[in-house]
């Protein structure tokens, strides 16, 4: 290869030296084939989950997830997101242009044809009569793919498409999760809202009453005082609490684009049923539920491209061999007479083989085999963070779940400790600040329960999002 030939084939050669030297020619070059880096790489996973999985038995299977839970505001608010959701038009407009590089990809694997015509009037020279000529014709080129080049960048841009419409369901099941998140932190808060409220309308009964003894002096101005702080105190917290709602309505309302007031109406509703999430179906190995997550799927379609444009960028120090060919027609027509002139040439049949460069070829190969290593450690690291993500959602899980049996057992027990003390208060045995001590943890108590089930929802939708939202390759187009 380090020598330039340039070998053309015309017509008017012999048909048996023609056919000889392209036999020739074809049969040094067909043992050519380029050497690509594995298209498929192995990434070592653990055989099993190392955290404890969330289930015992049935669960649902993550394709029709959301809409098995029972909450068609939910499911609405979701295909709202994904209608209007940039991340998506995004991923649609990138799927179309895949599409468009696969489909030329493919026309290199074909001969190419383009057709022409043309007509012509006019006087050529002096003292002859004005004539007429039109041309039909129809030319055609071939680049014979002899070393698989043109075939490893058709395979590339199918594996392109089918990673770019991987991309497409990984954007749909974000927003998706994204959209739910939000939902159920706002189902979380309006509870929060509900206690706040509660605690505050029992401070302003306690400050009033504590009010009207310390004006008889039934008892000190301290306790009045103290009365009159902790109502102010669950007031303000009610205002807090109420502002954290407002933001969280508002993001719903951002991220859906439906109108707020149609949205206020029908979360009150929805958000008067407790949110229990039915479990999730989790594979029993990682190595399976890797399959199931389209960024993992992504990066290894990638892995595919970058292999293809190694062995492209090696293809261009191989020969190139083009064949071309024409069929035309003319007729002339002068005076009345017309002549009729048709050509037909098969070839030529092109050779070309590099020489010098300087090196650009050699550089560019060393560029792609850079991008095919980059890949495959993006690939690994795909694989990686998806086991972590599982893993650390199992946890928070099993976590959960294990604290919300003690949060229910916290909040009962507060309650009887807050009703006695009512009652202690009330006859006059307890004083003011010992009922508030009580009240205080009672409320934290709840809250925390709330919060804790708000946790476990989140991470119900987190593992989700974790195991690739229902993906599946063989169906993986929009």
């Amino acid at each position: 290869m380090k020598r330039f030939i340039l070998i053309r084939f015309f017509p008017s050669l012999t048909p048996i030296f023609t056919a000889l030297l392209c036999v020739l020619g074809v049969s040094t070059l067909a043992g050519c084939a380029i050497q690509m880096p594995p298209s498929k790489v192995e990434s070592s996973v653990a055989a099993q989950w190392q955290a404890p999985l969330p289930h015992q038995g049935t669960a649902l299977a993550m394709a029709d997830w959301w809409r098995q839970q029972g909450d068609t505001l939910l499911v609405e608010l979701i295909e709202a997101a994904q209608s209007i959701s940039p991340n998506i038009a995004q991923s649609m407009a990138r799927i179309e242009s895949a599409r468009a590089q696969r489909a030329s990809a493919n026309a290199s694997l074909l001969p190419r044809i383009d057709a022409s015509v043309a007509a012509n009037r006019g006087v050529s020279q002096p003292d002859v009569p004005a004539a007429t000529s039109v041309t039909a014709g129809l030319q055609s080129s071939w680049e014979l793919d002899l070393v698989g080049a043109n075939k490893a960048v058709s395979r590339a841009s199918e594996a392109q498409l089918r990673g770019t419409q991987a991309q497409w369901h990984d954007a749909r099941v974000a927003v998706a999760a994204e959209v739910a998140s939000t939902y159920y932190s706002l189902a979380s808060c309006s509870q929060q809202l509900a206690l706040a409220k509660k605690e505050a309308d029992s401070r302003e009964q306690t400050a009033s009453l504590s009010a009207m003894t310390a004006k008889a002096g039934l008892t000190a101005p301290f306790d009045a005082a103290l009365a009159r702080s902790s109502a102010a105190e669950a007031h303000n917290r009610v205002i807090q609490q109420q502002a954290i709602c407002d933001g969280s309505t508002k993001a719903l309302v951002a991220l859906t684009d439906v109108s707020e007031t149609e949205l206020r109406r029908r979360i009150a509703t929805a958000f008067n049923r407790p949110v229990l999430l039915k479990p999730l179906e989790v594979a029993r190995v990682p190595a399976q539920t890797l399959t199931q997550r389209p960024d993992v799927f992504s990066a290894e379609r990638d892995v595919v491209v970058a292999s293809a444009q190694v062995g492209s960028a090696k293809a261009q120090q191989y020969p190139r061999l083009t064949l071309s060919g024409s069929i035309g027609a003319l007729r002339y027509t002068s005076s009345g007479r017309e002549t009729n002139m048709d050509t037909w040439s098969f070839g030529p049949l092109a050779l070309t083989l590099p020489i010098f460069d300087a090196g650009q070829r050699q550089a560019n190969v060393v560029a792609a085999q850079a991008n095919y290593e980059q890949a495959v450690s993006i690939y690994k690291a795909k694989v990686r963070n998806a086991v972590r993500e599982v893993e650390q959602t199992l946890v928070t899980l099993q976590s959960t779940s294990a604290r919300q049996q003690d949060a229910s057992i916290a909040t009962s027990g507060y309650s009887e400790a807050l009703a006695a003390a009512q009652r202690r208060y009330n006859l006059g045995l307890a004083s003011l600040l010992e009922l508030e001590e009580v009240r205080r943890r009672a409320f934290f108590a709840q809250s925390a329960e709330v919060s804790l089930a708000l946790e476990n929802t989140l991470a119900w939708v987190s593992l989700y999002r974790a195991l690739g939202g229902g993906f599946d390759a063989a169906t993986v187009a929009p």
